[in-house]
């Protein structure tokens, strides 16, 4: 069964610990869109550590199974959602596609890697490590769609919580699941001492607001 809260918790606990996210409401962070953030998440950390990304794994494949059910392919988002959708389609035992960024600019032009000439029409689950406005993740999912491709839903790591993100989903029709969240880490870090609790405040405000709240720490 998969348990919403012991997962958020143990997969924030994983993040906190191998500093695949870190916590800096003091020293903020710049994102490549130009926002200020108190946090910074890499997931890709997982990978290099074999229990938590077998944990990972494997609660990606349960998440799949009971929200999505039967489906006939995965199909990751370059570059990070890749090796994370190549382990559950190996342990689904299904065939694994990507989704590129643009199309391949050399050779035959691809947007999707993979046998297409076998997957196509296939029911499919998106694979993302991260989720923020889902901007990027919904580009691949369309590109599947317009492929010929039916889409499940997408599964990922982490999702910061975004309002935008959850209309963004539900204006394309796309259910998503993820293992934990902005809420559930927040509430392990300051539970366990991994930020301050006057700090705490400062990261409920970003979430809230994290346009606004660049703009207030870059003045």
């Amino acid at each position: 069964m998969f348990n919403n809260n012991e997962i958020e918790q143990q997969v924030a606990e994983f993040l906190l610990q191998i500093k695949a996210i870190k916590l800096q409401p003091n020293n903020p962070f710049t994102w490549a869109s130009g926002w200020k953030s108190p946090i910074y998440c890499d997931n890709r950390v997982t990978l290099s550590h074999p229990s938590i990304r077998t944990y990972i794994r494997q609660q990606l494949t349960v998440a799949i199974q009971e929200k999505f059910g039967s489906v006939g392919c995965i199909a990751g988002v370059a570059t990070a959602g890749i090796p994370q959708g190549a382990l559950v389609a190996q342990e689904l035992g299904l065939p694994f596609i990507y989704v590129r960024s643009k199309p391949k600019e050399h050779g035959t032009g691809s947007l999707i890697e993979g046998d297409t000439s076998t997957t196509t029409g296939k029911r499919v689950v998106v694979i993302e490590d991260l989720i923020s406005t889902g901007k990027s993740s919904l580009q691949a999912v369309e590109a599947l769609r317009a492929a010929g491709f039916e889409v499940a839903g997408l599964a990922a790591i982490f999702s910061y919580g975004f309002d935008v993100a959850t209309e963004n989903f539900k204006q394309a029709s796309c259910p998503f699941v993820t293992l934990s969240n902005y809420n559930a880490l927040i509430k392990y870090a300051e539970e366990h001492q991994y930020i301050a609790d006057k700090d705490v405040a400062i990261l409920k405000q970003w979430r809230e607001n994290p346009a606004a709240w660049g703009q207030i720490a870059s003045s």
